[in-house]
């Protein structure tokens, strides 16, 4: 299902997106950020840091994510030769337990369809280059998700824009990345439901990520056994 939200640019009210009837706060209660999807599957601890403790730190990367985003978000509705373009979607999915924003919904108008708005295609904006995990394809999976129970007709492709390329990746959701996306959902959900914050586990990716300072991988990792530093603070 999507929410327009109030104040935005999108197409809502005039492309044909349905709006969403009076939700049910226990149920809205319940969802996660979409975010959390790909947080989780890059390091299921930085999703607990931030969407369990509230923790964040910002460093250049995530600025520049930030700002690009904040970039995308803001631009204005566009038609173009058989597409429609709105931005700043606000998305959820009551089956995944997801709500959250796309960056960009692209509407292809298609030779024989039954409707005028135009086949969605979610475009999710990044700031670095492709990666060899798929945290980047199983967040935009969960917005072609989110676009589906919104339209009620499948959406089977979409696209990742990558800053330091600046070159569309297209993003086939198949079977197995759908089943993918729903496992992480689950996942992420009952973590964050339970309020558990993993230990941390000392990876190379660990030297990307702004949270280090405050995960300390290093330190904490292996921890020093409790008995051992009472035996030498009585030494001491």
């Amino acid at each position: 299902m999507m929410v327009c939200r109030k104040g935005s640019r999108s197409l809502c009210g005039d492309s044909g997106i349905p709006p969403l009837p009076i939700p049910d706060p226990a149920t809205e209660d319940a969802l996660i950020p979409l975010s959390a999807l790909q947080h989780y599957l890059f390091c299921p601890r930085q999703c607990a840091l931030i969407h369990v403790e509230q923790l964040w730190a910002e460093d250049g990367a995530t600025a520049e994510g930030r700002l690009l985003h904040e970039k995308v978000d803001a631009g204005r509705p566009e038609t173009r030769p058989g597409v429609r373009i709105a931005r700043g979607i606000a998305l959820r999915s009551l089956r995944l337990g997801v709500i959250g924003l796309a960056d960009v919904v692209e509407f292809h108008h298609e030779p024989g369809r039954r409707t005028g708005r135009g086949q969605p295609f979610p475009v999710e904006y990044k700031r670095g280059k492709p990666k060899t995990h798929r945290a980047d394809e199983v967040q935009l999976c969960a917005q072609a998700i989110c676009l589906e129970e919104a339209f009620g007709e499948q959406v089977m492709e979409g696209a990742l824009f990558y800053g330091v390329t600046r070159r569309r990746q297209p993003v086939s959701f198949d079977d197995e990345l759908r089943a993918v996306t729903a496992e992480i959902a689950t996942a992420a959900r009952a973590m964050i439901r339970d309020m558990r914050t993993p230990p941390p586990v000392l990876t190379p990716a660990c030297r990307r990520c702004s949270l280090e300072t405050l995960c300390q991988p290093a330190r904490l990792e292996k921890p020093p056994q409790i008995a051992r530093w009472l035996a030498a603070q009585l030494r001491d």
